[in-house]
């Protein structure tokens, strides 16, 4: 069974606290090089709805130095602006420095490429064959995911698999403010299959996942905030992913990237194979819906 720790509470530090106590993080921390993710999508000065809070990220890297990780960096990669001008905006710089981590983008040069695996068994290809990308990625020894809890207008979803897939490919390279050069790419042509080839190649260690604030309607900007004080954690990012999803109101076969990743073993989609023990599924899904639509739903068919 794979544990999935949902815990819910009006201070997020406690929440980030009591879902990841659940979970068995020593061995992934403890002497290694740890990646912290945020999402760094966009944001403004009076807009970062989008993006992961400083309260969020501090509680995050604050657990993680319990462990003592050989080094603990905070890896940035934003596609739609700059990568440091997001977390400057967003406060998520001040949290960095103020926590003794390294800020690191890997959206800067130099850049290698990486081939994607699919497995030909399954048939699972993707017009992305390979992929350029920062090499220090491929020195994080353990990667930690830390995602807000959001619709996405073409991946139906944003949660870890996607937080991470949409971002190590350097854009730099591809297209960026900063970069003068325009490299052509297949993200968009399929972008369900890129998702789930990206997690094969780059594997998360640990997702948290955190609706504070969470984004409906529409995104992965532009839709409607709303809080609530959410947090779902686990070693297996497509379990959390899944989890996440169910929140919004989807099973893992209407978020494609989550059954193409299914299909190639990345991870657990049935959560009747799912142990919860902070809230339970419905009591989360619940507790989501009360927050975003103003009555408990439970999704279940009458």
């Amino acid at each position: 069974m794979v544990t999935v720790a949902i815990a819910q509470n009006t201070e997020i530090e406690i929440a980030i606290g009591q879902a990841l106590g659940h979970l068995p993080c020593e061995a992934l921390i403890r002497g290694k090089l740890v990646a912290v993710k945020p999402n760094d999508t966009w944001a403004s000065a009076s807009d970062k709805t989008g993006v992961t809070q400083p309260d969020t990220l501090r509680a995050v890297l604050r657990f993680v130095k319990r462990y003592e990780p050989r080094e603990l960096v905070v890896t940035g990669g934003a596609g739609a602006a700059e990568t440091d001008e997001v977390f400057r905006l967003a406060g998520l710089m001040e949290v960095v420095t103020q926590e003794g981590a390294v800020f690191f983008d890997h959206n800067r040069p130099p850049f290698v490429s990486v081939d994607l695996p699919y497995a030909p068994e399954q048939d699972v290809r993707g017009p992305q064959r390979a992929v350029m990308i920062n090499p220090r990625i491929l020195d994080y020894e353990t990667v930690i995911a830390v995602n807000q809890l959001k619709l996405h207008e073409t991946a139906t979803v944003t949660l870890a698999l996607k937080n991470i897939a949409m971002s190590f490919p350097a854009a730099d390279y591809y297209g960026h403010p900063r970069s003068t050069q325009r490299h052509k790419n297949a993200f968009f042509a399929d972008m369900h299959s890129f998702i789930a080839a990206m997690a094969k190649r780059f594997p998360i260690h640990l997702a948290v996942t955190v609706g504070h604030p969470a984004m409906i309607g529409t995104g992965p900007l532009g839709g409607h905030a709303v809080e609530t004080g959410l947090v779902i954690a686990c070693t297996d990012a497509l379990a959390a992913d899944v989890v996440g999803a169910r929140l919004l109101g989807f099973d893992p076969q209407a978020v494609r990237h989550l059954w193409e990743a299914g299909r190639l073993g990345l991870g657990e989609l049935d959560t009747d194979k799912m142990t919860f023990p902070g809230l339970s599924l419905r009591q989360a899904i619940e507790a989501f819906t009360s927050a975003a639509y103003g009555e408990p739903l439970t999704f279940e068919h009458k």
